[in-house]
Formats: C-alpha cells, structure tokens, sequence
C-alpha cells in the first residue's frame, strides 16, 4: 500500500502564508503559493481540493453573514455569488501552480 505523504490542511496553509507574503507580486505570487502548497497536498486532486475548498468557504459564509446582516437572503446570495467571481480573480493562477506542484508531488 502506497504511503499518501501530502495534506491538504497543510497545502491550504501554505497557500494562505505564501499568498499574503507575495500580495505584491500579482500573477507570480498567486502562482508561487499555489506551487508549493501543490507540493505539500502530494498530488493534483488534493491540490485541487486545497484550492477550491478555502474559496467555496469563504464565499458560503460571506453569503450568510450577508443575509443575517441585511435580513434579504436574495442580496445575501447575490453578495455570496460577487464573493466567489472576487476569489476567483485569485485563485486561477493559484489553481495553475497548485497543479503543477501537485504533478511534480
């Protein structure tokens, strides 16, 4: 039985770490963070999933504190949907480097 040696709690810290260090470099930050935190998840459906995850998350609950704040679940969704485009922004370079790093793994 093959030993899985990455961690997808791991890779999403990295990733967060190396992100707010490297906010100053636009496309090469997002794309160096992603790499190494590829690296840490071990493959390329972890890397995947220690990408995707941390953004559904943030999305859901900027959707619910939206709709308990304004009281209108419509605006809430709707402000949940923006947040999710916004994180995207990110997360593609994020993405192409996670996978890179997760195929090197």
């Amino acid at each position: 039985m093959a030993q899985h040696k990455g961690s997808v709690v791991g890779a999403v810290i990295w990733m967060f770490v190396l992100s707010i260090l490297l906010l100053w470099l636009p496309l090469l930050g997002p794309l160096i963070a992603g790499f190494v935190g590829g690296r840490k998840a071990g493959n390329t459906g972890d890397a995947l999933l220690a990408v995707c995850l941390p953004a559904l998350i943030l999305a859901g609950l900027i959707m619910v504190f939206s709709t308990f704040l304004l009281g209108m679940p419509l605006v809430g969704i709707f402000a949940g949907m923006g947040a999710f485009v916004a994180v995207l922004i990110h997360v593609v370079p994020l993405l192409v480097g996670a996978l890179l790093g997760g195929a090197t793994a």
